[in-house]
């Protein structure tokens, strides 16, 4: 596990993660340009409330992929078990054709073909 140290807004940060440092880097300047950009809007705004303000909106984004990431896996499932049904319509089909082919080879052999 790593112990990576960042500072966000002035103020040291340790985490410990299994991430890589730099990828915990640039999540930490992300999330103080994101700070800066709304405190920059609204001067009263203290860098606590903009906080606050960005983890919501982060976590409404993360709400939104993972409805959108269970609406894939239905839709994953769905064409697969279309693709199941279509293999067996096929199999259906083709020891049909088989069964047909048998069955104008043995009229043809009556027949004296």
């Amino acid at each position: 596990m790593n112990r990576v140290k960042v500072v966000i807004c002035g103020k040291e940060y340790t985490i410990r993660t299994d991430e890589e440092p730099t990828y915990v880097y640039n999540l930490a300047r992300k999330l103080e340009k994101n700070i800066a950009e709304l405190v920059g809007v609204n001067v009263n705004q203290s860098v606590y409330s903009a906080s606050v303000m960005i983890a919501l909106s982060t976590l409404d984004e993360m709400n939104r992929c993972n409805e959108d990431n269970d609406n894939l896996r239905l839709q994953l499932k769905d064409y697969a078990d279309e693709a199941s049904r279509a293999r067996l319509e096929r199999d259906s089909a083709l020891r049909e054709v088989e069964l047909l082919k048998n069955r104008i080879a043995e009229l043809e052999k009556k027949s004296g073909k």
